[in-house]
């Protein structure tokens, strides 16, 4: 698919889309460069660290500790898809990107952000089960089970980004290539097009609502089975065990959500503040849910700071 404009009565096409850094601030953009490196590689060893704990301690194979893994598989695949492109454009300032690779990315940043937001989903049913039928947790969860769902998880995300590609594809781009952020969104294109956007736009609608706010409303009333569930408990110390079992999927999904509808506030009712709140905004939204995901969790859930603490005090012994 190309982009065309007019020019002294020939056509141009146009292969490339360009990104964006630092708004009008292009030399400095060595700036961010450096922080988004450190979160990249914090990312990969955060994310790297909590799937190599859970394959090898046998006793974290239960379903807590499996979705958390595909949760952190979801987190890499995230992060490998936006992390190279931001990456060179504000440490090398290449910023131009193929039609081809930028749909690509497109595709696989929806897939990896609605395939997150459906393991929450499955996080959130997790820990419902785990607290209204605790003697019967595994039984009901086996591995078998997890591995299906992460599967039913990921082909739901395929299907509805699938479409995606081939509706931008059959878009002409006559008025501009330069993109609003230092990797490629299906809206961020689509608004480039100089043709009635009408399916694209249903199609995005319909797409965040079947995956992201179906999701936020499973979770809710998920959570309120779980109060629900936790109140009935007549031991105070029991209830808190419960709540606390809670804690990092809770915190995950803020990390997840509080970016998301951020950056459509500041899209919807900043248009007033300066273009470097969007772009701080729009790195904050892709980059650092996946770099606080490992992090919450290993600090928050006993067995696995205590399976890493036990790593690297092993790691020492040795050397």
């Amino acid at each position: 698919m190309r982009s065309t404009t007019s020019f002294n009565g020939s056509t141009v096409n146009h292969q490339t889309f360009v990104l964006v850094g630092i708004p009008g601030m292009q030399e400095r953009n060595s700036w961010v460069a450096f922080p988004l490196c450190l979160l990249y590689l914090l990312t990969l060893f955060g994310n790297l660290t909590i799937l190599f704990v859970i394959k090898t301690d046998q006793s974290l194979h239960e379903p807590m500790y499996l979705f958390l893994s595909i949760l952190a598989c979801s987190d890499l695949g995230l992060s490998l898809s936006t992390m190279p492109t931001m990456l060179s454009v504000y440490w090398f300032d290449a910023r131009e990107i193929s039609f081809t690779a930028c749909i690509t990315q497109m595709f696989f940043i929806h897939l990896f952000q609605w395939t997150e937001s459906g393991i929450l989903v499955a996080m959130a049913f997790d820990r419902l089960i785990a607290i209204q039928n605790p003697l019967r947790y595994t039984l009901l969860l086996p591995n078998t089970r997890i591995g299906k769902i992460g599967l039913a998880v990921l082909a739901r995300g395929v299907c509805i980004c699938f479409p995606a590609p081939f509706l931008i594809k059959r878009l002409p781009f006559c008025r501009s290539n330069i993109l609003s952020h230092s990797y490629c969104l299906h809206q961020d294109i689509v608004h480039l097009a100089c043709a009635d956007t009408t399916i694209n736009m249903f199609y995005g609608l319909i797409a965040v609502i079947c995956t992201l706010c179906l999701d936020a409303v499973i979770i809710f009333v998920s959570y309120i089975l779980i109060l629900k569930t936790v109140l009935s408990i007549a031991s105070r110390e029991e209830r808190s065990r419960a709540l606390n079992t809670c804690v990092s999927h809770v915190c995950a999904i803020l990390i997840f959500y509080v970016p998301m509808i951020g950056i459509s506030a500041v899209h919807r009712f900043g248009r007033h503040l300066s273009l470097i709140v969007h772009m701080m905004m729009a790195n904050i939204y892709i980059a650092v849910p996946p770099v606080l995901n490992p992090i919450v969790y290993s600090v928050k859930t006993q067995q696995i700071r205590q399976r890493i603490c036990k790593m690297f005090q092993q790691k020492k012994i040795r050397s």
